[in-house]
């Protein structure tokens, strides 16, 4: 396994990918989000949308312009968790910047062999697979080249957005907590 590296050192290749960038998300919550200001906003009932002061925001309408494309799927627990109801209600402000945002049942996941380790998947060539702690903090990213990674993880991401469904379509599905 390659070096265990920040994740701040491969932040350039959300700008540098070609074609496509896409995330696989298994996590039940990330630390990032608990200490995030939309974390009490999301407790107090706020809808998100589209924020152009948002540097993610904004780097998806830059990316999406210019005609690439960024999405991930989220695999969801049932009954979901706090922190994937977080992220379900904040990302459709990622939709409505140009992302494609999926869910996937946990059970339906397992039943398609997906990883249980979330990654991005920069132009089918690059994957920067994740170490995330019990606390839910990211440790660090291994970035892989080699064949075997990158067609695991094109496999993962063919068959998560084949069954998953739109985040808007998938908020339906889901009971409210409130």
């Amino acid at each position: 396994m390659p070096d265990l590296i920040p994740f701040d050192e491969i932040t350039h290749l959300f700008t540098d990918f070609e074609h496509t960038a896409w995330r696989l998300e298994t996590q039940r919550g990330y630390a990032t989000d608990r200490v995030s200001p939309n974390w009490a906003r999301f407790q107090n009932g706020a809808t998100f949308d589209y924020d152009p002061a948002s540097p993610w925001h904004a780097g998806i309408r830059k990316q999406t312009e210019a005609g690439k494309r960024i999405g991930r799927v989220r695999i969801v627990d049932d009954p979901p968790t706090e922190g994937q109801r977080f992220l379900l209600a904040t990302g459709l402000g990622n939709v409505a910047a140009g992302e494609d945002i999926r869910n996937l049942w946990r059970a339906d996941a397992i039943r398609l062999d997906l990883p249980d380790f979330d990654f991005w998947l920069f132009d089918s060539r690059t994957v920067v697979k994740f170490v995330i702690d019990e606390h839910d903090v990211t440790v660090g990213v291994h970035v892989l080249e080699d064949a075997e990674s990158v067609v695991r993880a094109c496999q993962a991401r063919d068959a998560a957005v084949h069954f998953a469904v739109p985040t808007s379509q998938f908020q339906g599905q889901v009971p409210s907590a409130r």
